[in-house]
């Protein structure tokens, strides 16, 4: 890559995608290993054709760029970048080679999936082929009810737990409003014996100075009769 980068870095940029592509492959084609299902394995292999054809496009532009610049090149860089392009069109070819491999399989599988019962199976194991067949099928009409039991049963206690949490949340609702009417009524309260506290200390205060008013009245009058 490095070596690459000082040719051309636009040389450098596609051997970076292709080896990108490249361990996309293999990593697909690992993943594919742990496939068992034929359709999976049909759709997984789809992927991996693409993926091979982004790459062989790639390679493609790789020695349309080397062709471009290849006036520029001494015979040993030619020599190291035609070494690169083939590099890169084998480990291409491993992986075209494990696709058709893969493919084969995949359509042998198929061809065993949907072929007959063989001329040589008697009627006796034609029926109980039939009959394992129709079991089978009961059995998944079983599971399938089941399934659907099991699901009404979830529906109808998830319905019954959100009614009580409704009723819950009602409660408290009502409880909260009991309590703000409580506390207006107590603040109103509050207000009416701070003005009849304030009130009695008026009157308190009148009936005060009425006291001192006489008692001056008093000793005024006893000055008189004295002097």
């Amino acid at each position: 890559m490095d070596q690459l980068s000082a040719i051309s870095e636009d040389l450098a940029e596609i051997d970076g995608r292709v080896a990108d592509n490249f361990r996309a492959l293999s990593n697909g084609f690992q993943k594919l290993e742990k496939i068992k299902e034929s359709s999976r394995q049909s759709r997984q292999l789809e992927d991996l054709t693409e993926k091979m054809r982004e790459a062989k496009g790639l390679i493609k532009d790789f020695d349309k760029e080397v062709k471009a610049l290849e006036d520029r090149f001494d015979s040993k860089t030619t020599k190291f970048l035609n070494e690169k392009k083939q590099s890169m069109i084998k480990e291409l070819n491993s992986y075209v080679a494990l696709k058709k491999q893969y493919a084969s399989n995949i359509e042998n599988k198929r061809i065993e999936l949907f072929e007959g019962p063989s001329e040589a199976m008697t009627n006796e194991q034609l029926m109980d082929q039939g009959n394992r067949m129709m079991d089978d099928t009961d059995q998944a009409i079983e599971r399938g009810k089941r399934i659907v039991q099991d699901t009404i049963n979830v529906g109808t206690e998830t319905a019954a737990a959100l009614k009580a949490q409704t009723e819950q949340m009602s409660r408290v609702v009502n409880e909260l409003d009991s309590i703000h009417f409580s506390m207006k009524k107590a603040s109103k309260l509050v207000k009416e014996i701070g003005r009849q506290v304030a009130t009695d200390k008026c009157i308190m205060t009148l009936l005060f100075l009425i006291v001192i008013g006489v008692i001056a009245i008093i000793i005024v009058k006893v000055r008189e009769v004295y002097f």
